[in-house]
């Protein structure tokens, strides 16, 4: 059974409370011990003093009465009546007339002389002192628990600051930072120079970095789809004053591809400038993607299970669907299947499904990479299609999913967010 998970915080806590507990106790034993000793060890003076006067008194025949000695009382302890009777002293702590006591004894005359002084009110002063270093133990604990909670809620507080953060920019949130407000707690700037700062910063250092080069690259990546694209242009003008023949025709080939990279590439660095926005309306799910199917030119099954209406770009959609239609085709096997349904209380959804090899564990696993496919020598298409449909996705709030089928293909589902009905 899987143990429960426990915050930082409480292990901080319960960490310090348990130390703290410890030292407590290794204190109060100390000091029991201390007390108890020099407390009991000045009873068992009294009483050996109380004893010699006794055995004075003994051998002189001189009466002991005040003295509360006695001979061979049955009370006293078998083993200090042993000890005695061996020929030597000793002192121990027994009971006389139902009374706590504190008994010394020694030889007298072949007899054993005992004396003896009341011990209950030592016994209740050590009580009240073990009380007093449990009250006080207990108290101490608590205290140092409620600081080390408080402590541990600060650091854990920063800690989660500095996740949520990690989690935004994994997210693809780059201007997310964890700034000043984790580097320092409400008591000021102490808590600006420890490690946890030193995490939050370095983490900004990242991000900060990252930023950087996404930016830089976004920049190329427009800035070289822009330049292409005015060449081109006069180059496919150029390209059709060339006599008929396989020559133009591989030509006008090759540089239709190239401006198809061009328009992708320019789309990629609109949609990674994050000012794209949809142009909403309401539209039959089931028409649209017969027609986005039909666009492609390609022999694809389409089925409708359940249509609804659905509020979306047209434009978008459109481009999400041929994409992943044309990829199926492109990487994929016959027969390419796109599924229109919409359940009862559920969301719609879009299935294409081919019956190739399916999708590679790496894509599963990272998502679509640009300028990174599966086919062999790069020689069937750019990887920009698959990276296309995920960035129209993230504008319309459709939830793409890239997975294998369990009897052998690829398959990518369109789950669109599930609002209120509309009217087309």
């Amino acid at each position: 059974m899987k143990r429960p998970a426990v915050s930082l915080r409480w292990k901080i806590a319960l960490t310090v409370m348990a130390v703290s507990c410890a030292v407590a106790a290794v204190l109060g034993v100390l000091v029991h011990n201390a007390v108890a000793r020099q407390t009991v060890g000045q009873v068992r003076k009294e009483t050996r003093a109380n004893l010699d006067s006794a055995l004075e008194l003994f051998e002189y025949g001189t009466s002991r009465e005040g003295l509360n000695s006695l001979l061979d009382p049955p009370e006293l302890p078998a083993e200090l009546r042993r000890l005695a009777r061996s020929g030597q002293r000793g002192t121990m702590v027994g009971t006389y007339r139902g009374r706590p006591v504190m008994w010394a004894a020694a030889p007298a005359d072949g007899q054993v002389m005992a004396a003896w002084l009341p011990y209950g009110n030592t016994r209740r002063s050590l009580e009240i002192l073990d009380t007093a270093i449990l009250g006080s133990a207990v108290l101490a604990a608590a205290v140092v628990a409620l600081a080390g909670l408080f402590l541990a809620h600060r650091i854990s507080r920063r800690l989660g600051i500095t996740a949520a953060v990690a989690r935004r920019i994994t997210a693809g949130d780059l201007d997310a930072r964890v700034g000043h407000d984790a580097d320092q707690g409400p008591g000021g700037g102490a808590a600006g120079r420890d490690e946890v700062a030193a995490v939050a910063a370095a983490l900004d250092s990242v991000a900060g970095s990252l930023q950087s080069r996404l930016q830089a690259e976004q920049r190329f990546t427009a800035d070289v789809a822009h330049e292409l694209r005015t060449p081109l242009t006069g180059i496919l003008a150029s390209a059709e004053l060339l006599p008929e023949g396989r020559p133009k025709e591989m030509i006008n080939d090759r540089l239709r591809a190239l401006r198809r990279l061009t328009e992708d590439l320019l789309e990629i660095s609109r949609l990674d400038s994050g000012t794209e926005h949809a142009d909403l309306a309401a539209y039959d799910l089931g028409a649209l993607v017969e027609g986005s199917v039909r666009a492609t030119g390609l022999d694809t099954v389409v089925r409708i299970g359940a249509d609804t209406v659905v509020e979306t770009d047209r434009r978008r959609l459109d481009r999400i669907v041929s994409n992943l239609v044309i990829n199926a085709h492109r990487h994929g096997r016959a027969p390419v299947v796109v599924t229109v349904d919409a359940p009862p209380g559920g969301p719609p959804t879009i299935e294409v499904r081919d019956h190739g090899p399916g999708y590679s564990v790496d894509l599963l696993h990272h998502g679509p990479q640009r300028f990174r496919t599966d086919a062999p020598g790069r020689g069937k298409g750019h990887g920009l299609g698959l990276t296309i449909a995920v960035g129209q996705s993230a504008v319309l709030g459709i939830d793409l999913r890239f997975t294998n089928a369990p009897d052998g293909g690829a398959r990518a589902i369109l789950r669109l967010p599930h609002g209120a009905p509309v009217a087309p």
